[in-house]
């Protein structure tokens, strides 16, 4: 199937002209690994910013974090350097007001948040779109187990956790299944609003 790519319009002051992609999805769906492939992908297109997100919990492999303690990022909070943040599985996470600054530029953001921002985001941006990667419940809970990060707290509460807002529901979803090489050019081709096929 073929899919036309369609954006959320925020409110009369919202950011723009860039677009704003939010990746969402379960823990375990392997967002991270999709993204990292695609920003190598894009590595060479100045008009596709990947920025890292501040959290207050030890940065892995996995992720291109920046860590900071739970004081410097409430002193960030009260300051106003975040365009977001939110708080998940007992950590604290922010995305860089530089976001902002990129948007108006007319660049393409492309950032992993919460479901529970989305709302928030899609009346403060022009153009808004919604990925979604996940995977079934099986396989969601053997890659947690395999990632074995302390911080992630108990298994069942990250499987088990939903956001009941219809603002959350995604513009495109990928079932994160086949090889990761193949979902991340699906990716890409969203990050660049081609179409794609699922």
């Amino acid at each position: 199937m073929t899919e036309t790519l369609t954006h959320t319009t925020g409110g009369a002051n919202a950011i723009g002209p860039g677009w704003l992609i939010l990746v969402v999805g379960p823990s375990g769906a392997g967002k991270d690994t999709l993204l990292g492939l695609a920003k190598a992908a894009c590595t060479d297109d100045p008009t596709i910013v990947f920025p890292r997100r501040v959290i207050t919990r030890q940065a892995s492999a996995s992720e291109d974090n920046e860590e900071v303690s739970a004081g410097t990022f409430q002193e960030a909070v009260e300051r106003g350097h975040f365009a977001v943040h939110w708080e998940a599985h007992g950590h604290r996470y922010a995305l860089s007001r530089a976001i902002d600054d990129d948007i108006r530029a007319g660049r393409t953001v492309v950032a992993n948040v919460s479901r529970t921002v989305i709302a928030g985001m899609r009346r403060a941006y022009a153009d808004v779109v919604v990925v979604s990667i996940t995977a079934p419940p099986n396989v969601l809970a053997e890659r947690i187990a395999l990632r074995a990060r302390g911080s992630d707290g108990r298994l069942d509460q990250r499987l088990n956790r939903t956001v009941e807002d219809t603002s959350a529901a995604p513009d495109v979803t990928i079932i994160n299944v086949s090889s990761a090489e193949y979902h991340a050019r699906q990716f890409v081709r969203i990050v660049k609003g081609e179409k794609w096929a699922e």
